[in-house]
Formats: C-alpha cells, structure tokens, sequence
C-alpha cells in the first residue's frame, strides 16, 4: 500500500526574517505604552471604585444635613431673680435667632477674625490657615492655634460628635463641602452664630449675651462682642461667670485680631479694653437647684421657661461672702467646717437668699434643705409657745432648780440654777431646767411636737421630755419658716422660691400657699417680746443692732457638734447653722457666737 510521505503536499518555509533593528525598537516602545495604558486604566477603575467603597463607608452613618439644622434639643429653664437679671439656666439655652442684619458689625466681625480670619474667601477648607496653625504649633511645642475653619465647625457642632478619629474628620469635610454647596457664606456665619456653645448652658450669640449681659446681642457694644467672639475656644475657662480676669484677658487678644485684620483700629481697640467690666456674679446655686426643683413640676412638658424667682441677688452675695469669711477666719480657728443660711421674707414664706455651704464647687450637698441636725435650744421657742397656750404668761415664775425625769437629771449649760425665775428670762438666759418644767406643764411631749407641726416643722420628734431642749432632728429651711409666726402676727407660711413662670410665651400658674393663721395674735406678740429679750440681754446679745428690734433665740448642741441662731428683724426671718458635716465637735462653738455673729451681719444689709 502506498503510503506518502510526511508532510507531503506541503512547501516547508523558510522562519521570516528578523525586522531590522531600526523598525523592531518602536515596536516594542508601542507595546509597552499600550500595556502602560491598560494598567493605568484598570488601576484608575479600581481606584474609583475604591474611593467610591470609602465614600459609602464614611457616609454610611452620616446625618442628613437638612434634619440636623433643625436638630431636637433639651428644653431650657432660665431663672431670674427679684430684679429679671438670669442667674442659672438649665437645658440648651437658646436666644432669638438672628440675621448678620440684626447684629451690630462687631460682632460678626470679631467672630470671624479671631476664628477664620479668611472666612470670606476660602471655599470650606482654609489650606493656608491649617499650614499657618501648624507652624505656630511647632514653634510652641503645643497646640496653639487650630486649622478649623467657621464652615468646619458648624459641621462638627451641628452634626457630628466629638470623637476624635479618622472616620469623623472624613465626614467633617464632606458635611463642609455639602454647607458650601447649599448655603451662602453670610448664611453660615449666621447659622454658627445662632448655634455655637458659649458656655454656661447657652446656644448663640444672644442667649450669651442675655445670660452674661442682661441684653440682646442686638445691643451688645464692641468689647461684649469681643467677650462672646473669645468663648469658642474655651466655653467655660473664658466665661465671665466663672473667671470674669480670663473673659477679659481674651477679649482683649480678640480685639487686638480685630485691629489685625483691619476690622478695627488700634484707637477703637484700646478704648474698649479699657470699658470691660463685668457685673457682680451671683452663683446662689443651691438656691437655683431648690427652685428649679420646685418649677420643673410646673412647666409644660418639653417647653421652654422662664422663671422669676424670689431671690435677691444683692443679699445672696453678702450671705455667701460673710458665711465663706467666716469659716476661713474665726470659723477655721474654732474647727467649724461647715455652713447654711437662709433669709425669708416673714409675711411670705419667699425666699430672699439660700447658701448651703461654703463652697459649692467642692460640695453640692445643700445643708440649708437637706441636712437634718439636732437645733437644741433652737427649738425651745415651740416650748414657750405651748406653754402660752396652756395658759402661762411671760411674767409667771417658773423654778430654775435641780429636775430628775426617770434616769435623766438635765442642767443648765453653765451649771447654775437661779431659782424662781420668768419665763420670759427663763428663754432669755435658755435655761434647761425651765425648759423641761413648762413642757411638762404645757402637756407633755405630744403638746409640744402638736406646736412644732402645726408651725411647720414637718420632722418626726421624740416622745419623751428631750423633745424640750430640741434632741429631734430637722432642717434649717423649716426651722427657719417656723419663726415667721412669731415675727408676723402668728401667721404660718411655706418657703417659696418661684414667684412667676412663662413657658413658651404664655404665663403658666404658679400655686402660692396663702399664709395660714396658727398662733392666737396675743401669743404672738408675747412669743416676740420674750424673744426679743433674748437678743436684748440673754444669750443672743451679739445679734444685736443699735436702734432696730432684734427678736431670736440661740441653739447648741452637745459638746459644740452644732450652733444655730435663727431670729428676725426688718420683716426677713433669717436662720443659721455652723457645723460640720461628719458630726465632730467644733472648739467652743455655741449658738450666741458665730452664728449670733453672722445673723447680725446680714441682718445690717437688710433694707428696712
């Protein structure tokens, strides 16, 4: 068979020769590009998608912008005082919203030239500014300046936290590009104006300059501007409620940003560095916590007030002062740690003054409502007054002599006995024995805690004659108010720190307890007579005052834990307690020193 040979009916072909080398180079550099292309293609693809993968990541829980500019925040409790000037606020407090036309031009000019000086021009991101900030922090070794321009705090400030991460400062410039797309440069300024922290609970320039001013921010002049432009930075180290020498300090660096960027000249600067001066500040923020404790039952759910109170800031800061100068001074000296007053208007119930210890920044723990101490011959008072009523006068005798009850032998604190004395010296000179005997004759120790109650002294009290020289606990709040009877004609009334409430515009009522007749209005003005002797010539006698009727009567506990004078004078009922909070005994402390004392000095700034 035949069979052909491989290959048959093929012509073998010589391999094509080689391109010359002057064509094979551009060839090569031709393929080389292409593939270049295609990689830059495909990288550029994947690159986007990348970015694009990054931007949902980021975005993924970022806020819609449109709802968080009208973002839910806490209702707000303003309160003022007896004169309108707001003195705590509670909440997010914020003012009427304003337009750059509303303002005067300070204020928006001192903002922007101490915060983003080239706010106008930029588009969101000041890159120069950030270099700038970043020089001037390298040279201090800290951070000095920040890069964050007005556009990128209203971003943070309005919509996202605090956290300090990559992730936030991501969605920062994507929220600040979005604000530069939708809003104009004048309607950013005015949404940071109208919503940035300045401290002390307040949103916007005008709930600042009303808490920190009394006025608008309508009405503010060159220097508050320069005040409120400085609180950014630092809230509460730069208020003029908590160190008024540093809201100074950087008002005046705010003005001398406004003379550098041509806002103002170096003449206007100095003219109104020279007028800063802030008003007194009234901290009375154991007043404020009662108060706003009691208005919060009567506000309108989720509505904004205003509260006028009862407090009379003038004699808030001499209560404050004379209670700190003396437990630094004579009050250290006799190891007296501790503190309350309370200044009440006798025919009212309303509450003049509340300081509730020494310093409120070191303890928030209000001792004029919440602490309960034994008042000792603080509490005879309602001894007498059951004993008036039980038929017994101011000149019958009653015996100062040796009594033995059961186990119990009380004496005097001095360890004397006078004999048949009166009763009105008997509450003059706080004598032990008498108190035990009128007591006892006054019906026993259900007649006296029947008085105490029915003149509000809401505590539980012994069932036993210790219930005489006041062993029963109570607060110097209704101890305080159980005095008024004997000041005002036997009128009882309830302690009241809410005069007036407006929430959300409209008045809302304010129950007032009307003062409740308890004492007859001749044991009244017996109870008055025999403790206006106790000032005049008993244990009371350094709460005395030249030419003014002085009624009160003095307490001291055993071994000197507690020391009380609670008395009235110039229609106020004014009580005080020194101690100290863990109950240790004060050197020599008694009721007609220290506190004596110090009731007479408030007592001198009363306004007859």
């Amino acid at each position: 068979m035949y069979r052909a040979p491989p290959f048959a009916g093929f012509v073998r072909r010589p391999p094509p020769a080689p391109p010359p080398p002057e064509q094979a180079a551009p060839r090569r550099r031709r393929s080389l590009r292409w593939r270049l292309l295609r990689w830059l293609v495909i990288a550029a693809i994947w690159s986007g998608l990348g970015l694009a993968a990054a931007l949902v990541i980021f975005a993924w829980d970022l806020p819609r912008p449109e709802s968080a500019l009208d973002a839910v925040r806490r209702p707000s409790l303003s309160l003022e005082d007896r004169s309108g000037l707001t003195f705590a606020t509670y909440g997010d407090v914020v003012g009427e919203t304003l337009h750059l036309a509303d303002l005067p031009p300070a204020l928006p000019a001192a903002i922007v030239a101490v915060e983003d000086r080239r706010y106008w021009s930029h588009g969101g991101i000041d890159v120069l500014g950030i270099l700038r900030a970043a020089a001037v922090d390298l040279t201090a070794g800290r951070v000095v300046q920040g890069g964050s321009t007005i556009t990128q705090q209203v971003a943070k400030n309005l919509f996202l936290s605090n956290t300090r991460s990559f992730r936030r400062k991501v969605q920062e410039l994507l929220l600040t590009f979005w604000l530069e797309r939708h809003f104009s440069k004048a309607q950013i300024l005015e949404i940071y104006l109208n919503r940035v922290y300045l401290g002390a609970g307040t949103f916007g320039v005008d709930a600042a300059a009303r808490r920190y001013f009394g006025i608008s921010a309508r009405r503010v002049n060159l220097w508050q501007a320069a005040v409120l432009a400085g609180l950014p930075r630092a809230p509460s180290r730069f208020s003029p409620r908590t160190d008024p020498d540093a809201a100074a300090a950087r008002a005046r660096e705010v003005l001398g940003a406004m003379v550098q960027s041509g806002a103002i000249t170096a003449a206007e600067a100095a003219r109104a560095s020279a007028q800063i001066a802030f008003p007194p500040s009234v901290s009375a923020s154991w007043f404020a916590d009662w108060a706003a404790e009691d208005a919060e039952a009567l506000l309108p759910e989720g509505a904004d007030a205003v509260a006028r109170t009862t407090l009379d800031a003038r004699l808030q800061r001499v209560a404050e002062a004379k209670l700190s100068a003396l437990l630094e001074g004579p009050g250290a000296a006799a190891q007296a740690g501790e503190g309350a007053v309370v200044v009440l208007d006798a025919a009212t119930g309303a509450v003049r003054a509340m300081v509730g210890g020494r310093d409120r920044r070191t303890s928030s723990f209000n001792r004029a409502v919440l602490a309960r101490r034994q008042p000792g011959s603080a509490f005879k008072p309602f001894v007498w007054l059951a004993a008036l009523e039980a038929g017994i006068r101011p000149d019958d005798t009653v015996e100062d002599g040796p009594i033995r009850v059961g186990g119990w032998s009380p004496a005097n604190y001095d360890g004397r006995y006078r004999g048949a004395v009166t009763m009105e010296e008997g509450l003059a000179q706080s004598l032990n024995t008498v108190a035990v005997r009128l007591a006892e004759k006054a019906g026993g120790p259900p007649a006296v805690a029947a008085v105490a109650h029915r003149l509000g002294i809401a505590a539980s009290l012994p069932d036993n004659l210790t219930i005489a020289l006041g062993t029963g606990d109570v607060r110097l709040l209704n101890l305080t108010a159980a005095y008024a009877p004997f000041c005002n004609g036997g009128w009882r009334v309830t302690p009241v720190g809410i005069a007036a409430i407006v929430a959300d515009g409209r008045s809302t009522p304010v129950p007032r307890p009307a003062p409740e007749r308890v004492v007859k209005p001749g044991d009244a003005a017996s109870m008055l007579r025999m403790l206006t002797a106790v000032v005049a010539r008993g244990t009371g006698r350094a709460a005395a005052i030249p030419g003014r009727q002085v009624a009160g009567k003095t307490g001291t506990t055993q071994d000197f834990r507690d020391a009380w004078f609670v008395g009235c004078t110039a229609g106020a009922v004014i009580g005080v307690w020194i101690g100290n909070d863990d109950n240790h005994p004060m050197a020599g402390v008694h009721g007609g020193s220290l506190p004596a004392r110090l009731f007479r000095q408030i007592a001198l700034e009363l306004r007859p």
